[in-house]
């Protein structure tokens, strides 16, 4: 069941004050401003804050606007917990399982970190140098334990997820690693790792696009794309394999979909029944550029993707895709924590949480004729 808007403002709004992006004046953005920046009416904004004012996190001034309270401001110094989110100004189930991690935090009288420095703060995003300087700030505040989203494993980022957990390991500081492992997939660090089960994922796109009658299947990513989409190529092509069909040595192609010279190598002679995307902004790139070629979604191509992001809905053709059940990993990863934290040897775990198959147009599923 998908939440409400303005649940998912008040989660993304709870994370912020948790991470403490409205600095010590405290002043939430206005009605206005936050109507423009979630794309939602005034009615939905207005019902957001007044969540976060039932909770306690926000104080209304007249004739001056919403604000922080202080007591949210300087909650529990002693019971700390930090967030270190590569990609949580631009990847949106970051936000929302933060937002439901800093819920959680709060009920349990945590304060949940991220950062001091107001560089981090106006950024949504963090380098790798950032990282490595908040993760020392973690240590030197002594909080209990970090959720943790590791870089891509490109260039000098697996290094620094490296140093960054060595770092916390001498501190004895625990981490849950959220959404990715620090290593190439199908390998396993020695941390718990909280997240959708992306090789099951992978199955359940395949064998839904099979029984719809597709048999010449090519996957599409980016450049550069995380662990979780080698779990996806390999649960497709299991299934696949067990259904019989051929898979070329071609399959798969990893470029840019609004590349004209790409796409038109992709699309070239009709090849393929469906495209499976690494995930939905792969998918929705894709979709976009296909809208000026003569190939129609999903008449002529199937198309499908990962994550259930907010557009996909609001594509021309609507996206099907795998849901993230993001207040789910939230909860198993905060109850992962509490587990760790109490008992530090417990092996390391898989929490990896059943995926859901979202079905719209693009896959072809409400075709007249199949």
């Amino acid at each position: 069941m998908v939440d409400p808007k303005h649940r998912e403002i008040s989660r993304q709004l709870m994370a912020e004050i948790a991470t403490g992006k409205f600095g010590p004046p405290g002043r939430i953005p206005s009605e206005a401003q936050l109507v423009k920046r979630f794309g939602v009416s005034r009615p939905t904004v207005a019902r957001a804050l007044r969540d976060l004012q039932d909770e306690g996190l926000v104080e209304r001034r007249a004739g001056s606007g919403t604000y922080v309270r202080k007591a949210a401001q300087e909650s529990a110094t002693t019971r700390q917990l930090g967030l270190l989110i590569p990609g949580l100004g631009t990847i949106e189930i970051f936000g929302l399982i933060c937002g439901e991690l800093a819920s959680l935090a709060r009920a349990q009288e945590y304060t949940l970190l991220w950062g001091d420095s107001a560089q981090m703060q106006r950024e949504g995003d963090l380098s790798e140098e950032h990282a490595e300087k908040l993760c020392q700030q973690f240590i030197e505040r002594n909080v209990t334990g970090v959720f943790f989203a590791p870089f891509d494993l490109v260039g000098g980022k697996q290094e620094a997820n490296h140093r960054i957990i060595e770092r916390f390991g001498k501190a004895g500081i625990p981490v849950i690693l959220l959404d990715r492992d620090l290593v190439p997939f199908p390998h396993r660090s020695n941390l718990d790792l909280v997240a959708i089960d992306n090789l099951a994922a992978g199955c359940f796109l395949a064998e839904h696009l099979y029984k719809l009658g597709c048999r010449r299947f090519a996957f599409l990513a980016i450049p550069n794309f995380p662990p979780t989409v080698d779990a996806r190529i390999v649960g497709v092509r299991e299934t696949l394999v067990r259904r019989g069909v051929e898979l070329p040595p071609d399959w798969i192609h990893i470029g840019n979909p609004e590349d004209l010279k790409f796409l038109r190598s992709l699309i070239a002679g009709g090849r393929w029944d469906a495209v499976i995307c690494g995930n939905d902004l792969t998918a929705a790139h894709l979709l976009r550029a296909l809208e000026k070629t003569p190939v129609r979604v999903p008449r002529d191509l199937r198309v499908v993707g990962f994550d259930d992001a907010k557009y996909a809905t609001l594509l021309g053709v609507s996206l099907t895709t795998i849901h993230q059940p993001c207040r789910d990993i939230a909860i198993t990863a905060y109850r992962a924590m509490l587990e760790r934290i109490s008992e530090p040897t417990l092996p390391a775990r898989s929490l990896l949480l059943t995926p859901h198959l979202v079905v719209r147009e693009s896959c072809g599923a409400y075709l007249p004729h199949l």
